[in-house]
């Protein structure tokens, strides 16, 4: 009984601070139907406080709910305020005065997640690179080493269902982070103050001091220039004209694929239409992984329609790429160390 005492009192607490009132409500919820002895309720209310939601070299990802063990802006802004602090030492081995870059994908409270973030690291004196819209993590991480910036922030849970989230981090290099940054960062994401002992700046605010700059799209089209010049054959894509299908499986991944793919003089390009747009709750698959079975149903039947000769698709942040060929009448799904060795 005690030990169920001071889980609903550590449960309540962490609802009182959450500032979201999606994640506070559900919570509380949760909390509510403990309180009468629901033991399954109960079981739940246990696991979202069993542990902290562990931080590694994937960064964090989990289920966007109440709770230490979940995703939700409480454990966001904890997590800046420890990679802050881990880069306000010289962790990354470069100036604080770099800033951090922060993206973000379609998934839900996402740019939530990116604005906590920015918050957070504004009020420690950290400048803050944000991008005002989604972008492909490959973008997010060509930003941190294009700028010159000390580390950077993606806000996603990659391939992983739609209830989840996630915050992937990466260095100065323009690499995900890597052992010890990991452990050093989780080290003092521990030592986090509570959200109404943590200092924030607003937007408005920390802009008006020099702490927030926005990237400018000319940024992405760097990008693709790089993209393009890292094209093995030239003009093959001309001489041969090439019939493709891409679908961007609900992420955010179609606008830099196709403007890459056009500058590649691509000129047979299908998209599936119905997962073109970033959509969080990916409404046409059930899991939103090219690997999944029936994750791919939409695109192979679109290039069975329009008699194409290959398939792409990316995972909803777009740093997994899916390839499909023609196989006889059919169609194969390439396997990964296929594609690595292409």
């Amino acid at each position: 009984m005690a030990d169920l005492t001071a889980l609903l009192a550590q449960a309540h607490a962490f609802a009182n601070q959450d500032p979201d009132v999606d994640t506070a409500a559900e919570l509380r919820a949760c909390i509510a139907r403990a309180e009468t002895g629901d033991t399954e309720a109960t079981a739940d209310l246990g696991e979202r406080f069993a542990d902290r939601l562990r931080f590694g070299t994937a960064g964090l990802r989990g289920r966007i709910e109440g709770g230490t063990n979940r995703m939700n802006r409480v454990v966001v802004m904890q997590a800046a305020w420890g990679l802050g602090q881990y880069v306000k030492a010289g962790g990354m081995g470069v100036e604080a005065s770099r800033g951090v870059v922060i993206a973000f994908d379609g998934r839900r409270l996402s740019r939530q997640f990116a604005e906590d973030t920015a918050a957070v690291l504004a009020a420690m004196g950290v400048p803050c690179h944000l991008f005002p819209e989604v972008v492909p993590t490959p973008v997010c991480a060509f930003a941190v080493s294009h700028l010159g910036a000390a580390a950077g922030v993606m806000v996603t849970a990659s391939h992983n269902p739609p209830q989840d989230n996630g915050y992937k981090v990466y260095q100065a290099t323009g690499g995900q982070i890597i052992t010890p940054h990991d452990t050093n960062i989780a080290r003092w994401i521990e030592q986090a103050p509570a959200i109404d002992a943590m200092p924030r700046t607003t937007s408005f605010e920390a802009a008006k001091s020099g702490l927030r700059h926005v990237i400018p799209a000319s940024l992405t089209t760097t990008y693709l220039d790089g993209v393009a010049a890292g094209c093995v054959h030239p003009g093959a894509t001309t001489a041969h004209p090439l019939s493709l299908v891409y679908t961007a499986m609900h992420g955010v991944g179609h606008a830099c694929v196709e403007r890459a793919l056009r500058r590649a003089g691509v000129q047979g390009l299908a998209v599936v239409a119905s997962q073109t747009e970033p959509d969080g709750a990916f409404p046409t698959v059930a899991f939103p992984n090219p690997e999944e079975p029936g994750a791919m149903d939409r695109a192979l039947a679109l290039a069975a329609e329009v008699d194409a000769a290959l398939i792409l698709a990316n995972d909803p942040d777009a740093d997994r790429l899916a390839v499909g060929v023609r196989d006889g009448d059919a169609y194969r799904m390439l396997t990964g160390n296929d594609v690595g060795a292409l």
